[in-house]
């Protein structure tokens, strides 16, 4: 991560707890290092198990990640980022219009039948991916189903499809 790309970043993570004076003990790695292991994760596509030494141990780097997973960091920092890039091409930050569609992919034979189905239409067994981006093509929002369910199907609730399509 360059220096540019932290001073970004860093205004965003959570205060350690330590040096809030909230007590406990202090972290062993620093959050830079965390973001650093997360994202070659990420870029190359490997397991977590398969990190490489130059980077704290799996166990450390899944954990920060699940920790800032369910405090909705990974979601801030996506939006921040998108923001920037809209308002680098001049647009507004947030977007007015979304582009939504959605793509059947065959699943494994270890992937669950409850969350798979049969899409009669591209006669695939497996799962729809539904991806809404804005007029950039940047990523809105992410829904999976089982392969058998419509376009006409109304999406569950919470999450930006349901703010772009209505009630």
């Amino acid at each position: 991560m360059s220096d540019d790309e932290w001073a970004v970043v860093r205004d965003l993570l959570p205060v350690p707890q330590w040096l809030a004076g909230r007590g406990g003990r202090p972290e062993g790695y620093c959050h830079r290092q965390m973001l650093d292991a997360i994202r070659y994760l990420v870029d190359n596509g490997i397991k977590w198990r398969s990190m490489p030494s130059d980077f704290p141990p799996w166990p450390r780097v899944y954990a920060f990640f699940v920790r800032w997973r369910d405090a909705g960091l990974v979601a801030e920092l996506h939006d921040r980022l998108r923001e920037t890039v809209r308002d680098a091409e001049g647009r507004d930050p947030e977007p007015t219009a979304a582009i939504i569609d959605s793509q059947s992919v065959k699943a494994d034979a270890t992937v669950t039948h409850g969350s798979r189905g049969f899409d009669a239409g591209k006669k695939i067994n497996g799962r729809k991916r539904h991806l809404l981006t804005d007029t950039l093509g940047l990523l809105l929002d992410v829904l999976v189903t089982p392969a058998s369910t419509t376009d006409r199907t109304p999406p569950p609730p919470g999450g930006a499809l349901n703010q772009w399509l209505g009630p």
